[in-house]
């Protein structure tokens, strides 16, 4: 008789957007007629930018001729791509070396993927609030978990403890849900931390093309001694609107090694075990981003977002509610008012202005109180739902 993996009974019921979208699509349902302002979800709103629907086209009209056809794609990424993506950390004032990126279909594939490099023995560390996927996917794995609690207190930025024992530790930055970013002290940190005790961080770098104080680290690998603790995981979702197009890339140093076991050697086997590569039409459209013409349109685009941020950000001011993020990250982290639950929050918002946001309990037991807004929306719809939150949120003054 077959044996499932048992450890899926311990999920929770079900996933957190899972459930945001049931929840909307039951109002939806019962109100047709009303428009929803979405700032949940943090999916984006903007096209792909024209260098890279440029690139797109020319790749397809690549497979189109058998003097340009590719067929199956190097496992690991083309090394075009590779080399682009390389130079592009160079640009940064971090060295990496082709051979040291990996191309994927995406930083939440690759998140869960890389657990395939860890004994199941290994405990695991994730600082809280923090994306849901981290959490779930270890338990899928059975592993043991040590959850951090952050606040307003600490900045929702902890810092490591010698009395914590992981193997594995979760560091996102700038950060999903809070929108918190460690400074290079801070972060420096943890990487000692990591080297003291032979753990490996998962730097989940997902957001560092939204930080505009360049004082505050956009790699993890800019730092003394990363190179010996850390795998960075980065995607072009948010950074190029590749969402619905996907492509991410990941950094293993060549450095990072574990009881004679070379963690850059290991994904190779594994890559090279488990897929096919990601398609050449992909790789090309994202090899455009990383062009002259790719990234100022790119920063265009981003610029949109953060102005977004802004608009939401000067909402709150002018009520005086509590925040993070929003300066540095695409995601604006409130507490809630009056002492509301956060998916209490959630309900009263969805009924009375028809704004959709994220509650922080989805994020972890600390993110009780507190509630997500993303500023991937339209400049239209968020200039609207900003207005309708303070109005709104007056009345509970």
């Amino acid at each position: 008789m077959l044996i499932p993996n048992m450890y899926y009974a311990d999920l929770k019921d079900s996933y957190l957007f899972y459930h945001i979208a049931q929840k909307t699509n039951a109002y939806l349902k019962n109100h047709p007629d009303k428009h929803l302002y979405r700032m949940g979800i943090g999916d984006v709103s903007l096209p792909l930018c024209d260098a890279v629907i440029r690139a797109l086209h020319e790749a397809v009209d690549d497979q189109a001729n058998k003097s340009t056809f590719h067929g199956y794609m190097p496992e690991c990424g083309a090394s075009f791509l590779r080399e682009t993506i390389a130079d592009y950390y160079a640009s940064k004032g971090v060295t990496v070396s082709a051979d040291e990126v990996f191309v994927s279909s995406g930083a939440s594939d690759e998140l869960g993927d890389l657990l395939d490099l860890f004994d199941r023995k290994n405990t695991a560390l994730v600082i809280e609030p923090a994306y849901p996927a981290y959490v779930d996917a270890n338990v899928m794995a059975g592993r043991k978990m040590i959850h951090v609690s952050s606040g307003i207190e600490n900045g929702f930025l902890p810092m490591p403890d010698d009395r914590l024992k992981a193997e594995i530790l979760y560091i996102c930055s700038p950060n999903n849900p809070t929108g918190a970013v460690f400074d290079k002290q801070k972060l420096q940190a943890w990487v000692d931390f990591a080297n003291k005790n032979g753990s490996v961080i998962l730097f989940d770098a997902a957001y560092e093309a939204f930080i505009e104080d360049e004082t505050l680290p956009h790699s993890i690998f800019s730092l003394k001694g990363a190179k010996t603790c850390a795998i960075e995981i980065c995607s072009l979702s948010k950074t190029a609107g590749f969402t619905g197009t996907r492509l991410g890339y990941t950094v293993i140093p060549k450095e990072l090694v574990r009881n004679g076991m070379n963690l850059n050697e290991m994904w190779v086997r594994n890559r090279t075990t488990k897929t096919n590569g990601v398609s050449y039409i992909i790789q090309k459209g994202a090899a455009a981003v990383f062009t002259p013409e790719g990234q100022k349109q790119i920063k265009d685009n981003i610029q949109i977002y953060k102005n977004n941020a802004r608009v939401l950000m000067e909402a709150l001011d002018s009520i005086g509610i509590w925040y993070c993020g929003g300066k540095n990250a695409p995601y604006i982290w409130m507490k809630c008012p009056n002492h509301m639950g956060s998916w209490e929050f959630f309900d009263w918002l969805l009924e009375e202005i028809q704004v959709v946001g994220t509650p922080g309990e989805g994020f972890g037991a600390c993110g009780e109180g507190y509630f997500r807004f993303s500023t991937f929306g339209s400049p239209e719809d968020t200039k609207e739902a900003a207005r309708r939150l303070v109005a709104l949120l007056k009345t509970t003054k």
